[in-house]
């Protein structure tokens, strides 16, 4: 069973927009502190991109992206977004979804991912 399910990528130009969604399943949400979103290219660590506060909604971003993207979630159909504007090549990743623990306060869980493209 899918516990996290990612979806909304796809290529763009520079300067274009996608809109990230992430699926998350009942289970996923038993002692839940919060969603994240985190990026990886071939060769490299995996990156933190956004993470929110599922109770309160307080979001945090990488310097990388803040002031284009902006995560968001939805408690009643228990997903969380990532709204990417103003997108650039460097944008280019596999995205993962990820939920953190509020017992370990880690992120112990991870989407399958979906990849964005971005061209000049």
């Amino acid at each position: 069973q899918v516990q996290l399910a990612e979806s909304g990528g796809g290529a763009v130009q520079a300067g274009g927009s996608l809109r990230l969604s992430c699926a998350a399943s009942a289970r996923t949400l038993v002692s839940l502190n919060g969603m994240g979103w985190f990026r990886q290219v071939p060769g490299k660590e995996r990156e933190f991109v956004a993470g929110i506060t599922w109770r309160d909604g307080i979001m945090n971003y990488s310097d990388s992206v803040k002031g284009r993207f902006t995560i968001s979630r939805d408690i009643a159909k228990m997903t969380v977004y990532l709204q990417m504007n103003n997108l650039k090549p460097e944008d280019t990743a596999l995205y993962y979804c990820a939920r953190r623990s509020s017992a370990t306060q880690s992120y112990n869980m991870w989407g399958q991912g979906t990849q964005v493209t971005v061209s000049s």
